[in-house]
């Protein structure tokens, strides 16, 4: 089958759709038409702000938006994938927290979304000066493409005398929002720190706020509030939306120059805390996002020089040595210039922490068992372990969904909340698959992908099914959570975010016996409670972590409590802007709501049962060609729910046409496509012809996953899909088309 990677190439003029929907966001409280932004470049960003996804892409425009304001309008449509993203309030608040500096469509019935044959989240499409569609993007990884094909179509169009520039004109569409004051803007984690203060994770002010006791006092502030990566002292160092907060060991200090480890999420990197001056020191992260299936994901040395690399040593801490010395405080972050060589990453390796890139680390725990921290890496749906001196990967696939099984076979989906129970079990808020996971058989130090290392579910159903639901955990159903922690009595309590709630999942072996009722706050009924899923309180504005106390102190796992202690929750309410407090009953038991169940409800697509030619187009942006120097620049991979759905074609391949076969006795289901294409700069030739030796091409990846509900049907349509069309299945011709970029 031919490859369906061309070169550069425009699609055929079609007109673009008018934008459709409730309302918009940053214009002033104006409506917007294609009109409006005639003779200007138009991107439409369509996304939705619980997807990590989408929110990479926002933070690959920016850079593109702010330097190309006077010629491109930027636009987002909101295609809500979870039912709280369709309340306006709550998308409002999105469009603040993550600093979205354009116009914004509420498109809630997804109508726009359809209208441009929207197939996944993010999705791109570009609309030139005359209002036609020019290019379609699906993923993330465009941002070179996007910005060599908007400098064509501005020269283009300026030549035609088409183009209309701002500072020619009209003024700009986007109207900025009121700033807004406040100690907290959109907090997201917190932890509690030796003398009762509280370390709030501020990430609207992309800083950390130290408070008093009472969760309201501010004490100090560690950042300067400006968004960026710079190490230093309190006033002078930056962060970009910091989540996750981990207590350093006390042991542990000593060696490693900081007391806490913080997840800094846009910034793509970790970051250690000293607590006595606040100095802010770049422990983890080579500068820039981890790209799944690049070639430049890891330091292997630098030009004309040694070291980088792997490690096959499989502990990260060895137990039978000391920890290393420590390393000296960094000034500055560490320079990450272009004379590094770099390479892709093997997960079967151990790294040096500051060797490779991340991908949107979410949160961070310590594990005794394990001998190092738990990292949630939201950006590509894994779980990572590192120290001060090596870092690897611990479970997950990088592919998103909800598979159970080994480490190393097992599938995240965004996991953003981590706690550690007393008997090792690491639980992960995994927040794409609105699930609660299980990790168990970290013991014996840790290693890169180590054996032993299981996965499984206790609570959720997949990518698309949510809603809150209590009752027996195999039928309960959350949405979206962020958070979690242990209790005393061994349950497992859930920041339950997009329902505003607290939930409480009994695990069966928590329900204490009669030996362990001193030790555990007093269950009434807790002998019907084990495998059960309760709500503790609600009403609560995106709940994003808890801090346990007992008796009004912070309490952690392993430390014994009195039969009833009173037990209270410090909830990180992210859209409130505070830390609330919530005193749980005695008897810990909540109550049992039943909410509805929810299904991601996007169009479905018609297929026809038999043989289905599935299509991903790829065009190299201008100036650039394919990367085929470290081996095939094409990757594809097939699979679908339920995996009957497809008797053939399922599987790896290095070409984007796949011949599929659909199962006639599967009424509808879901495919899975997940692609890839590498592309590179070309490089300018010298008068004999040769390359230029002194440039070295850069890389670009673009990726992108597709779920596509599908329903099987018997007979084909009497006329094929075409773009623009409604319907992306030419099903007289029995073609799938999913643009990767085209």
């Amino acid at each position: 089958m031919v490859s369906s990677t061309t070169p550069h190439a425009r699609l055929p003029r079609v007109r673009a759709s008018e934008l459709v929907g409730r309302g918009w966001l940053n214009t002033g409280g104006r409506d917007v038409s294609l009109a409006d932004l005639r003779g200007r470049v138009v991107v439409l960003d369509f996304w939705t702000f619980c997807c990590v996804n989408c929110l990479h892409v926002l933070d690959e425009l920016r850079e593109l938006e702010e330097a190309r304001r006077d010629d491109l309008v930027i636009v987002g449509v909101h295609s809500p994938k979870f039912e709280h993203e369709a309340d306006p309030v709550a998308l409002a608040a999105a469009v603040e927290r993550y600093e979205v500096r354009h116009p914004v469509l509420d498109d809630p019935e997804l109508v726009t979304w359809s209208a441009y044959t929207a197939r996944a989240w993010p999705t791109l499409v570009v609309i030139d000066p005359e209002g036609y569609v020019v290019a379609q993007m699906a993923g993330e990884g465009h941002a070179s493409a996007l910005a060599a094909l908007v400098d064509e179509l501005v020269e283009e169009h300026r030549a035609k005398g088409t183009l209309r520039s701002v500072a020619a004109g009209e003024g700009d569409v986007y109207v900025p929002p009121a700033p807004a004051s406040g100690t907290l803007r959109f907090p997201a984690k917190a932890i509690a720190l030796p003398g009762g203060n509280l370390l709030v994770a501020d990430a609207g002010h992309h800083s950390l706020a130290e408070l008093g006791p009472d969760g309201e006092t501010l004490v100090r502030r560690i950042g300067s509030g400006e968004r960026g990566l710079v190490d230093g002292g309190p006033d002078a160092a930056r962060f970009s939306e910091p989540n996750g907060l981990c207590l350093v060991p006390t042991e542990l200090r000593a060696h490693l120059d900081y007391d806490v480890l913080v997840a800094d999420t846009v910034n793509h990197a970790l970051r250690g805390v000293r607590l006595a001056d606040g100095r802010v020191t770049t422990v983890a992260g080579a500068g820039g996002q981890f790209m799944v299936g690049g070639v430049e994901n890891v330091v292997l040395g630098v030009v004309g020089g040694g070291g980088g690399g792997g490690s096959a040593i499989r502990s990260l801490v060895p137990r039978d040595l000391p920890p290393d010395p420590p390393r000296p405080a960094a000034t500055t972050a560490p320079d990450h210039s272009d004379e590094r060589r770099l390479g892709p990453f093997d997960p079967a390796l151990t790294h040096d922490p500051l060797d490779v890139k991340l991908s949107s680390p979410w949160d961070v725990v310590w594990s005794e068992a394990l001998g190092g921290f738990v990292v949630a890496m939201a950006g590509h749906h894994t779980l990572w372990a590192v120290d001060g001196w090596k870092l690897g990967l611990l479970a997950g696939t990088m592919n998103e969904g909800l598979e159970d099984g080994p480490g190393a076979e097992a599938w995240f989906a965004q996991p953003s909340g981590l706690a550690v129970g007393e008997d090792g079990t690491v639980w992960v808020a995994d927040a794409e698959t609105s699930a609660i996971r299980r990790v168990t058989g970290l013991g014996g130090g840790v290693a890169a992908v180590p054996e032993g290392v299981d996965v499984s579910t206790a609570v959720g159903q997949g990518l698309f099914d949510f809603g809150h639901r209590d009752g027996a955990a195999d039928q309960a159903l959350l949405q979206h959570p962020l958070g979690v922690a242990t209790l005393p009595d061994g349950s497992v309590v859930v920041a339950d975010t997009y329902n505003g709630a607290i939930r409480r999942y009994v695990p069966p072996a928590a329900t204490p016996d009669v030996s362990e009722r001193a030790s555990a706050p007093d269950l009434a009924g807790s002998d019907t409670s084990a495998g059960q899923v309760t709500t503790l309180a609600t009403g609560l504005a995106e709940p994003s972590d808890v801090v346990v106390l007992v008796d009004g102190e912070p309490w952690a796992p392993g430390e014994t409590t009195d039969a009833g202690a009173r037990i209270d929750l410090l909830v990180v309410e992210s859209a409130a802007h505070r830390i609330t407090r919530v005193a749980l009953p005695a008897t810990l038991a909540g109550e049992v709501l039943d909410g509805g169940a929810h299904r991601t409800q996007r169009p479905v697509t018609e297929v026809v049962a038999g043989e289905l030619r599935l299509d991903v187009p790829f065009s190299p942006a201008p100036g650039q060609k394919l990367d085929d120097r470290y081996g095939p620049s094409t990757r594809l991979t097939v699979s679908a729910t339920p995996p009957e759905l497809l008797l053939d074609g399922a599987g790896t391949g290095t070409d984007l046409c796949r011949a599929l076969v659909v199962n006639p006795e599967v009424g509808e289901g879901v495919l899975h496509v997940t692609a890839q294409a590498a592309s590179c700069d070309v490089v300018p030739l010298l008068d004999d012809g040769t390359p230029d030796p002194d440039v070295f091409p850069a890389c670009h990846l673009a990726q992108q996953d597709w779920g596509v509900p599908v329903r099987v049907v018997s007979e084909p349509a009497s006329a094929p899909g075409h773009a623009g069309s409604d319907d992306p299945v030419g099903q007289g011709d029995r073609v799938l088309t999913l643009p990767l970029r085209g």
